[in-house]
This record gives structure tokens, sequence and C-alpha cells, in this order.
């Protein structure tokens, strides 16, 4: 209720303002003739200083003076007739301010109700975080959110040979047998993502990573969330988040992990958390990395949320992967992609090597290095990189930037 009595107040404030303007007729403290009286007086001495000067002719001064004494003529009747008020009809003043008051309160009562919000509380900083807080804690567990979001076990795709799925059932025969068999559970992680069985691929990487204890590295947990995701159909369950953070503590540049904990602080209503994950990885990100796109796609409307400026930056321009690369990357489990970009990598820095490229190029196979965690290979780019810029301080400012990005600036 105080959110529209100050509404209101506003409203007949600014509608009083105009209205009195309307039944006083003027907006000083002297009719509006009154002040062409003195505009005209004004043009009349500046004819004789004219004159006096030679700027024009007695002809043309004569013909001047009485062109603008019709004038003070005119402005003299209007200001004998209309007075104080300057001729404003008092009746007419009245209903027009009260047609603006209307006009204003009831007219932005109207819109607000069309494309404004009535009846929502104010959401301070606090109750913002509070809530998100709560909706952290209210994630389902990943069981339950691959019963509710999850495509479920899709069986045997379609055109797939029976001698491969032979292969298959035995890889899993042979893991139940030896489920301490640490090749074995990666073949069948990967076999059962590629299939679509999500599920069964996330139980096998769990198994994996039990095997493995602290010598899991932040690409298996990060593999396992990854999987947890998909499996759940993009909801981040409790124990998923749990595996982005492991992923993060043992790299906190592991870039799946950074995406998908990017994807989770939306989810509970953090678009500042990510936004500033999705800002930073993708100005160290190489544009062929699969999360890019999705992460060029929504970053903007994301830093609005947050209540950023940021502008996109443009891409670079370079060869990047074809559309059909692009789809084939969706499918792949993240050690796949992981490879996939590994080997774009490595065209670009065989590209650079033979025949040169510009300092952009060489800055994002710098960052690119550093994401994939070669820092010795970064290393060796950010010094090749400097000895071809030496002159060029602007170009070998920005390629210091992305060598401390990749931890090799020093």
């Amino acid at each position: 209720m105080a959110f529209w009595i100050i509404v209101a107040a506003l409203a007949i404030g600014a509608g009083a303002v105009l209205g009195l303007a309307l039944l006083r007729g003027r907006v000083g403290d002297a009719p509006p003739a009154a002040y062409d009286l003195r505009v005209y007086r004004d043009q009349l001495r500046e004819i004789e200083r004219d004159l006096a000067r030679g700027v024009i002719g007695a002809e043309d001064a004569g013909r001047l003076r009485a062109e603008v004494s019709r004038k003070i003529l005119s402005a003299d009747a209007q200001l004998r007739a209309g007075g104080a008020e300057g001729g404003q009809p008092r009746a007419a003043g009245i209903v027009m301010a009260a047609l603006i008051v209307v006009g204003i309160a009831g007219g932005g009562v109207l819109i607000y109700d069309r494309i404004g919000a009535p009846g929502y509380p104010d959401l301070p900083m606090a109750e913002r975080l509070a809530a998100s807080e709560a909706a952290r804690s209210a994630r389902l567990e990943q069981g339950v959110a691959e019963e509710r979001f999850g495509p479920g076990e899709t069986g045997v795709p379609e055109g797939v040979p029976d001698e491969y799925m032979r292969l298959i059932e035995r890889l899993r025969k042979a893991v139940a047998e030896r489920p301490e068999d640490q090749m074995g559970l990666r073949f069948l992680v990967r076999s059962e993502a590629a299939m679509g069985n999500l599920a069964a691929a996330r139980r096998a990487q769990e198994q994996l990573l039990a095997l493995l204890g602290e010598e899991a590295t932040a690409a298996d947990h990060a593999m396992l969330a990854d999987l947890m995701i998909n499996a759940s159909g993009g909801y981040v369950s409790t124990e998923a988040e749990a595996a982005l953070r492991a992923a993060l503590e043992r790299d906190p540049r592991e870039p799946t992990a950074r995406f998908y904990l990017g994807l989770y602080s939306l989810q509970i209503d953090r678009p500042d958390a990510a936004f500033r994950l999705w800002r930073d990885l993708l100005d160290e990100s190489i544009e062929e990395a699969p999360w890019v796109e999705p992460i060029r796609a929504q970053i903007e409307e994301i830093a609005a949320l947050a209540g950023e400026r940021y502008s996109l930056p443009p891409l670079a321009g370079a060869p990047g992967p074809d559309a059909g690369q692009i789809a084939a990357a969706q499918d792949m489990d993240p050690e796949a992609r992981q490879e996939m970009i590994r080997g774009m990598v490595a065209g670009l820095a065989e590209r650079l090597d033979q025949d040169g490229g510009s300092a952009e190029e060489w800055a994002r196979l710098i960052n690119a290095y550093g994401v994939l965690g070669e820092t010795d290979k970064a290393r060796a780019a950010w010094n090749t990189a400097q000895a071809v810029f030496e002159q060029d301080a602007e170009r070998l400012a920005m390629l210091r930037a992305a060598a401390e990005n990749a931890g090799v600036g020093e």
C-alpha cells in the first residue's frame, strides 16, 4: 500500500505542477505578451544601432521599424485585453489541468499494470542471498534428478552393429568380474556414454573414482560431473556440485568444471557468480572450445541480471571448427572432447609455427595451452611470441596478459 501511496502522490504532484501553469496562463512573473513587448523594443534599438554603423540602409531601416512597430501594437493590445493572467480562459484552464492530472495518474497506473509487477514485493540483496542458499539446500540428489529429468536408459541405439553390442556385453561382464580393472572401467565409461546410457556411464565413473582415491585427477572429477549433469537433463544435483568442486580443488582452472559451476550458479539464482566464472573462462578459451558457443549465447543477458555492464568481445576471426565438428563435439564424452580440443590447438600451433600469425592468434594459443594445463608449451609459445612482437609494445602487452592468464607470465 505504501508503494501505491507514493506513486499516487508523485503522479498527482507532477500533474498539479502542469495544471498550475495552465491556470496561471504564464510561466514567469509577467504575461507572455509582456515578454514579447520587451523583445520587440530591443529589436527597435538594434535597428537603430545597425543604421548608425552602416550595416543597413535608411530604406531597410524604415521598413524594419514599420514591421516591428506593428508587432508592438499587436502585443500591447493583447496585454491590455488579457491583463495579468495573459488572457488564459479560466474554465478551459481548469478543464485541461484536471485532464492532465487524471491522464498522468491514471495513465501511469495503467502502464504499470500492463508492464510492471503490481503486488511484487521488494527483494533486498540479503533476501536474495538467503533465497539462493535455500535453493542450494533444496537441490535434488542425483538419483532423484535422473528419474525426474533424465532420459533414462536408452537401450540399444538404432544402427549399432550386433558385433559391437557383443563387445559391449563382454566389457560389462569383464568389469563385473574384475571391478578393480581401471582401464576396463575407463573403456566402459566411454562406451556407455557413447551409447547414451549416461546413468550407467556415471555409475562406472563413480566406481573408477572410488578405485583411484586421491590419485583421481581434476579431469576425472569433471568427467563425473559432466556425466551426472547430462544424465539428469542439465540439472546440477548436490552430488554433481560436489564433483565440480572436487575438480576445482585439484585444478582451479579446469574448464569443464568452471563451465558447469556457472550453470549451477544460474540454477540457484546467482547470476553474479555465473557471470564472473563464464567471463573469465571465455577470456581464456580458444574459440574452438565446446563451452564457448553456449557462453557467448547467454553471457550478455546474465551480465544484465548481475547488474554488470558487459559487451561480448568480437571473435578473432581465425579458422575454427565447421558445423560438423561442432555437432560431433556435442555427442562426445568429456575425454574425447578434450582430445578434440588438443588436436585443434595442435593445428593452430603448427600453422603459427610454419606461417606465422597475428598477436591475437598467438594469445589464443598461449591461453589454450594454459587451459589444457600444458604450461611448458604455453611458456614456449610465449617466448616465441615475444621474439616476434618485441617491437610492438601494444601487442606485446596483450600477449603478456595471455601469458599471465596461462601462469607463465613471470
